[in-house]
């Protein structure tokens, strides 16, 4: 014999959960029990931060085994929070910071004057 819910409980679900309902409200804001969230929290991401700074290969497992946090947690902070990607098996930031910026300016107006004295001499 299959158990199966009354046809009244299930359309009061749906006006529940579809908003047609005042107690709706009550459903979607009432706090919930539970742990709250502690893989994100600033010292995690600064530890994260330091393992990828010491070694650009360093896999996401590695160091979800060392932090003691979840692997989808690491990969959270890694590309979301500090903005890392995998560029040739290496964690390489998003976006250039100052430093990095002034110098590729540097390299670039030192290869410009090599192939300016390489042209016409």
């Amino acid at each position: 014999m299959v158990k199966c819910a009354f046809q009244t409980a299930v359309r009061k679900w749906v006006r529940i959960f579809k908003g047609k309902d005042p107690r709706e409200t009550i459903l979607r804001y009432r706090k919930r029990s539970g742990r709250p969230l502690s893989a994100s929290v600033t010292a995690n991401r600064d530890k994260v931060d330091c393992k990828i700074r010491a070694n650009r290969r360093v896999k996401q497992k590695e160091i979800a085994n060392a932090e003691g946090i979840s692997k989808k947690r690491v990969h959270h902070i890694v590309t979301t929070v500090l903005g890392y990607r995998k560029v040739s098996a290496r964690w390489v930031p998003r976006q250039l910071t100052v430093e990095m910026k002034a110098q590729r300016k540097d390299m670039c107006t030192q290869l410009l004057e090599l192939s300016t004295v390489f042209i016409f001499a």
